[in-house]
């Protein structure tokens, strides 16, 4: 019988799938790129598989785990590529998705901007039921009228059910029953708010209740593609995919609530990133993703990747623990065009179908890639480690679709094309760091994803950032963070509790509930109990406020070890003081200001159930092994002979820009006033220039 010592991280984006191999038993590190199939992601999985396992010389009966992460949930709302669905709530609510929080973005429009609404008003049913905010039962469940609705649905072509009644998330028997009656009927796919997103507020509940009941189907049959062509390749290993949350969740659970996967790939980054920030001691770093079709920016500060409840899709509220990501429409495949005399560029992407012009498969209009190429920054006999190559004239011939009406030279025109989009990302980055009272001077940039490494250095000039990392295996580096995740359950219980010395009994209660909860889970799993920890947090608030800080509280967490089956620990007024404490100091570092005679309401406890699957990553990914090393003409301000020189060629002295470095698949431009050198991790690390006056 074949040893299965192979674990895979497999990242599927929009243009690529990025693979990363671990040889669990010599700890060495690699690395595969191959194009992303849209019409069938499960076909460009196994395809990269099969070129990974050519290129590095392992079986595929060799792989003993897989760990995927995609965006293929992510890709079917963003397309609305759903099926058709229903909605059950209590009579009287069936407009709660329409109206929502009264909340518009634009407030000085004269007509609101259109709701996006994934089931119409006529697909949206009042049940005859009543739950109160304690939990006690007003009106009975009117079994009867869900079963009629329910056959009702299974002759209109309906595929998705969501059930989601008043106050459930205090007392789920109604959407229980409502779920077994309509279970009875058969060939309808039900997910309810209790097991989706059990928490206070009706809207935001509602609309993720509405995700989960529509994708369900979705990642079900998509699922079943995949280990479909898994079996039919002779791997028989355990598959695990990627939450929003950085965590993996076996496909059983990802299929029971496919919400959680809907920022699956781009979590992978932020989690290789924390540990950059470990392994370098830089706790604060903010990194720029750069695909094919979008860049992703995510922050890494004090060393923990920070994470949101709250998160939002096209415009629809997701009540889900996520990692805070922004996504913006600026990827090598974005489009370029002139629109009201100026250039623009995104969001719009050639994908992987056709691509940009330079792949020769039928696209014409010029991309962010296309721009670098006629620049001589990328080797066109280079790209994708050597086994595609691009077409100069082909750039050239897309460039100039702009550079004619805006009167400029193809240089130009190219030049303004990476600028727009440099200028794009530095947005995104500033952003998400201003949010969160941050000077982006005090951070280090990450730069990866296949096209990263070309804009890093020009983007850090923007805002300012003296440090960018170029970390190893680049391109890839969302399926290398995927290596790292381990198995992860989040449980909630909302209940809304006035802070006081008087309430830590009813706290230790609900704590040693969630506990308790999640170490079944986790044994359920088949984690062994000293790999098994449970982490508390309250999401807390002044009275007064709309809104809760997401407090973590240690006193309350419960680690698995010796005593592993041991009950958690009580919790005692002195740890409730600290809870407190701890909410004030956080509302300070968020917002400036802590009010600590005002009284505090905790909204919500959740538990964050971990099961370690993961290891220390200490094996290095291969150097680069394509590309010629010497010179190469490259556009800046004119053409002129610049260094190129492969990766594995920089050491620990630092080495001036303007230089370009190649990966296999990744390329690094040092821009002038910028040096780099190979730090003691291992990752390339560049730094500015200190500049007179």
């Amino acid at each position: 019988m074949t040893a299965q010592t192979i674990r895979v991280a497999i990242d599927i984006g929009g243009t690529f799938t990025d693979i990363q191999i671990l040889d669990m038993v010599s700890g060495r590190l690699a690395d595969f790129k191959a194009p992303t199939t849209p019409d069938d992601p499960s076909e460009g999985l196994i395809d990269g598989l099969t070129g990974a396992a050519a290129r590095h010389g392992f079986a595929l009966d060799q792989v003993g785990m897989i760990l995927h992460g995609s965006t293929i949930a992510t890709n079917a709302v963003l397309e609305r590529k759903l099926p058709k669905g229903a909605l059950l709530t209590t009579a009287g609510f069936e407009d709660v998705l329409e109206i929502g929080r009264h909340m518009r973005r634009n407030v000085y429009a004269l007509k609101a901007e259109p709701r996006s609404l994934l089931i119409p008003r006529d697909r949206r049913f009042g049940v005859t039921e009543r739950v109160r905010a304690d939990g006690s039962v007003e009106t009975p469940l009117d079994r009867a009228q869900v079963a009629a609705i329910g056959q009702r649905l299974l002759g209109d072509g309906i595929k998705a059910v969501a059930v989601m009644f008043l106050h459930a998330y205090r007392n789920p028997a109604h959407e229980d029953a409502a779920a077994e009656e309509l279970a009875r009927i058969g060939g309808l796919s039900v997910a309810t708010s209790a097991e989706t997103s059990p928490e206070v507020r009706e809207f935001e509940r509602a609309s993720t209740t509405v995700l989960n009941a529509l994708l369900k189907p979705v990642i079900s049959d998509y699922l079943g593609r995949v280990r479909g062509r898994l079996a039919a390749a002779g791997i028989a290993a355990p598959l695990y995919l990627v939450q929003s949350n950085g965590g993996l969740a076996g496909p059983e659970e990802a299929a029971r609530l496919p919400a959680r996967l809907l920022l699956s790939g781009p979590s992978g980054g932020a989690m290789a990133m924390v540990e950059l920030a470990r392994r370098h001691g830089l706790p604060d770093l903010v990194g720029i993703d750069m695909g094919g079709t979008s860049s992703d920016v995510s922050v890494v500060q004090g060393g923990q990747v920070e994470e949101t409840a709250m998160g939002e899709i096209d415009g629809l509220p997701v009540r889900l623990p996520m990692i805070e990501i922004r996504t913006i429409g600026a990827g090598g495949g974005s489009l370029a065009r002139v629109e009201a005399g100026g250039l623009r560029v995104g969001p719009q992407s050639a994908g992987s179908r056709p691509g940009p012009a330079c792949y020769g498969r039928g696209g014409e209009a010029p991309t962010v890639t296309d721009a670098n190429l006629a620049l001589g920054l990328i080797d066109p006999a280079a790209f994708l480690g050597g086994e595609m190559e691009l077409s100069v004239g082909a750039a050239q011939t897309a460039i100039d679709r702009v550079a004619g009406p805006l009167n400029l030279s193809r240089e130009a025109a190219a030049s303004g094309i990476v600028a727009v989009a440099n200028a794009a990302m530095a947005g995104a980055v500033r952003l998400s760091l201003f949010e969160k009272g941050a000077d982006p001077a005090d951070f280090a940039l990450v730069a990866f994803g296949g096209a990263g490494g070309l804009h890093a250095c020009a983007i850090a000039e923007e805002l300012e950032i003296s440090r960018v990392i170029f970390p190893q295996a680049a391109s890839t580096l969302s399926a290398r963070g995927i290596l790292t995740s381990d198995l992860r359950h989040d449980l909630s219980r909302s209940e809304l509790i006035l802070a006081s010395d008087g309430v830590a009994a009813p706290l230790g209660e609900i704590v040693s509930g969630l506990v308790a909860e999640g170490l079944a889970r986790l044994e359920a799993d088949g984690i062994a109990p000293e790999e098994r920890r449970v982490e508390i947090s309250a999401d807390m608030r002044y009275r007064g406020q709309a809104f809760e800080l997401a407090t973590p509280w240690e006193e309350a967490s419960f680690a698995g070890g010796a005593g592993a089956d041991a009950a958690p620990p009580d919790i005692s007024k002195a740890d409730f003081r600290k809870l407190i404490t701890a909410f004030h100091a956080l509302h300070l570092a968020r917002y400036a200001h802590a009010a600590e005679q005002d009284a505090v309401e905790i909204v919500t406890i959740r538990g964050r159930a971990i099961g370690r699957m993961s290891r220390d990553l200490t094996g290095e990914p291969p150097g680069a092994v394509a590309g010629a090393a010497g010179t190469r003409p490259v556009w800046q301000d004119g053409w002129a002979d610049l260094p190129v020189m492969r990766r594995a060629a920089v050491g620990a002295a630092p080495i001036p820009g303007p230089a370009v470095v190649l990966e296999d698949y990744s390329v690094f431009w040092i821009a002038p006033g910028w040096r780099v050198a190979l730090s003691e991790g291992g990752d390339l690390i560049a730094e500015r220039e200190a500049r007179n006056g």
